[in-house]
């Protein structure tokens, strides 16, 4: 093979090479993008933290009165209602006591009868002079020793009758009970300070969390105001969030980690919040009003700062320069100079650049079709029509191959160009290298 056709092939590879760059392919075309257009309205403020579902009131539930356990009228996990007997003591040994100290009580009242009866009797006689003073003081000591016996029999009888009450346990609160490791038969004192189950309030039901020092300047002028509304989610709920209030905030900043703790009330109805359980917790301080947002994937980050490309009614792609606020899910809050409805271009941004051709695959703008084009008077070979649903996907799929054609020519391009420098250079030893691998004739 001479030289002037390795020139020739080489040169042709070249051109093809070439003519592949310039995207003769997608003439009348332009990059393919997606848009979403942007939003200028009211939009909350939203502090994101993680949360701790936490019970209003926990009781640990003990005996107050020595006693057997009779009876276990609740089971565990069972919820109660506030005054609702759990568990009975047996109580028959006050019971007896009760009895005993009734019978008391009418007695010392009937001493005490007596007792005042004569009192009286001494208070006429010391009048007229039959008895004297100290008999009638006595006969007084006598009354008021015999009504204060009396008193110190009611209380004790009063002592007697809570114990026999206390031997009900009851609810004190509405809430679940927890497990209860003790059952009928099993003798309980008042002095071990054992714990026979945990009751635990659940609605309503508390969340804890905290937020950065940095919020609390909207933190104090929320609560100074209408309240700040919060929602909570487990990980696992599928549903809606929970919503609740703002109900506590500490009155001191952690100097370790730079946060404040607040805790917020929720209506729990359906017990979809369970204490000690991880929630997201979304803060809502304050709603801002005209905020800018656009798609999260339109913000692109540049050297300069952070930009996006806005679609003008002629197809171009503008770079506008923004300011990038804050997300909320999957949208961002930005300040620029962007007005409502103008759309963004989202995905496919990577590959424009500013004034470049884009055709907005979310919003097509009816693209003059090849064979929709005006026909020349000989044409040589008539157009296929592509139909328009078509035709984004068969676009697709010669890009990718297309791309990787030109890939191979590439490497094909670089490999006979090196060839060539050596062969410019004289090197026949290059030149035979080449046929033998390339399988050219001489």
């Amino acid at each position: 093979m001479t030289r002037a056709k390795l020139l020739m092939i080489g040169l042709g590879m070249a051109l093809l090479a070439a003519f592949a760059g310039t995207g003769a392919w997608a003439q009348g075309r332009g990059i393919p993008v997606t848009t979403d257009p942007v939003t200028v309205g009211p939009v909350p403020v939203e502090v994101i933290a993680n949360g701790i579902v936490a019970s209003e009131s926990v009781i640990t539930i003990r005996t107050r009165v020595d006693g057997q356990i009779e009876r276990i009228l609740v089971q565990e996990g069972q919820m109660v209602t506030r005054g609702q007997p759990m568990i009975v003591l047996d109580s028959r040994l006050n019971r007896a006591l009760y009895a005993q100290q009734e019978a008391q009580l009418l007695r010392d009242k009937a001493l005490a009868t007596r007792t005042e009866a004569d009192q009286v009797r001494y208070r006429s006689l010391r009048g007229e002079s039959f008895a004297s003073q100290q008999r009638f003081e006595q006969a007084q000591a006598d009354a008021a020793a015999a009504a204060a016996v009396v008193k110190a029999d009611e209380a004790l009888l009063e002592q007697t009758r809570l114990a026999i009450e206390f031997a009900t346990i009851t609810a004190e609160i509405d809430g679940r009970l927890g497990a209860i490791p003790l059952r009928a038969g099993n003798f309980v004192r008042q002095a071990e300070n054992t714990a026979i189950t945990m009751l635990t309030q659940m609605n309503p039901i508390l969340v804890q969390f905290s937020v950065p020092e940095r919020w609390l300047p909207e933190i104090k002028a929320a609560m100074g105001g209408t309240g700040i509304r919060v929602r909570a989610k487990a990980d696992a709920d599928s549903g809606e969030p929970a919503t609740g209030d703002v109900v506590f905030v500490d009155s001191a900043v952690d100097t370790a980690t730079g946060t404040i703790s607040l805790k917020a009330r929720f209506t729990n109805a359906d017990f979809r919040l369970w204490p000690g359980q991880y929630v997201q917790v979304t803060m809502i301080p304050r709603i801002e009003g005209n905020a800018i947002t656009v798609a999260g994937g339109a913000v692109q980050v540049g050297q300069t700062g952070r930009y996006l490309f806005v679609v003008g009614a002629d197809g171009t792609a503008q770079k506008r320069e923004v300011e990038f606020v804050r997300a909320i899910g999957t949208r961002a809050v930005v300040r620029g100079q962007l007005a409502n409805g103008e759309r963004v271009v989202v995905d496919g941004a990577q590959r424009v650049v500013q004034g470049a051709k884009v055709d907005d695959r979310a919003n097509p703008a009816a693209p003059q079709r090849v064979s929709e084009a005006p026909r020349p008077a000989a044409p040589v070979a008539a157009a296929v029509p592509v139909p328009a649903a078509a035709e984004p996907g068969l676009l697709e799929r010669a890009r990718g191959l297309l791309a990787g054609a030109f890939e191979v020519v590439g490497r094909k391009v670089s490999e006979a160009s090196s060839y060539l420098v050596r062969l410019v250079r004289g090197s026949e030893t290059a030149a035979r290298t080449m046929t033998q691998r390339g399988g050219m004739p001489a």
